[in-house]
C-alpha cells in the first residue's frame, strides 16, 4: 500500500474518532476550546508516532522472534504508559516551555485508547516500519482535525440558543454523530 494512501486513509476515511470511535473521551472532554484541542492533538500525535516506533521494534525484535505474541497487549500498554512518563520527565527537565504547553495533556494520554488502538492496528495490518510511522502521523493528523473541528463548533454553540435539555454533552454527541456521517462521505475516496 502506498504511504500517501495510508496517510489519507488514517486521517480522513478511517478517522480514529469518527470511524473507529477511539479517543472519544478526550474528543468530548478537551474540545470545548480550540487552544486546548490543538494542545491535546499535538501531544497525542507525538505519542502516537513515538509509541508506533517503539512497539513496532518490540513486536519485530522481541515478541515475534521469541514466539511471545500473547504478551502483545500487556507489553504495548506498559510501553505506552512508560513512554508517556519518560517523555513527561524529559520535557519537565529539559524543555520546560514545551512541557508547559502540553500541560495536563501528557498524563491524560496514558489512558487514551486511540494510542493502543493505533499500535494494535499496526500489528493487525502487518505494516512495515515506515508504513507504521505514516499510519501514526495520519491518525494523529485526523485526531487533531477532529478535535479542532469539534472545538470550533462547540465555541459557536455557546452563542447559539440551544434547548436546555440539549446543552453540554447531549448537543456535543449530536454534533459528533453528524460529523461522523459527514466523514463517512470520504469512504468512497479509496
Amino acid at each position: 500500500m502506498n504511504l500517501i494512501t495510508i496517510f489519507i486513509a488514517a486521517a480522513f476515511v478511517n478517522n480514529f474518532i469518527f470511524y473507529r470511535f477511539l479517543g472519544i473521551c478526550p474528543f468530548l472532554g478537551v474540545s470545548k476550546r480550540t487552544e486546548s484541542a490543538v494542545g491535546m492533538g499535538a501531544a497525542v500525535t507525538f505519542v502516537m508516532v513515538v509509541a508506533s516506533i517503539a512497539t513496532w521494534l518490540i513486536q519485530h525484535w522481541l515478541l515475534v522472534p521469541f514466539n511471545l505474541p500473547f504478551l502483545r497487549y500487556v507489553t504495548f500498554i506498559l510501553v505506552i504508559a512508560s513512554l508517556v512518563q519518560i517523555i513527561e520527565i524529559y520535557l519537565r527537565k529539559e524543555q520546560e516551555k514545551l512541557y508547559e504547553s502540553f500541560g495536563i495533556y501528557l498524563p491524560l494520554i496514558t489512558t487514551n485508547c486511540a494510542i493502543l488502538g493505533l499500535v494494535l492496528l499496526n500489528v493487525i495490518k502487518d505494516y512495515n516500519f515506515f508504513e507504521s510511522i505514516t499510519f501514526a502521523i495520519g491518525a494523529g493528523f485526523g485526531f487533531i482535525m477532529a478535535l479542532v473541528i469539534m472545538s470550533g463548533i462547540r465555541e459557536r454553540l455557546e452563542l447559539a440558543e440551544v434547548p436546555e435539555t440539549l446543552q453540554g454533552v447531549p448537543i456535543a454527541l449530536i454534533v459528533a454523530g453528524l460529523l461522523a456521517l459527514a466523514f463517512g462521505g470520504f469512504s468512497g475516496m479509496l
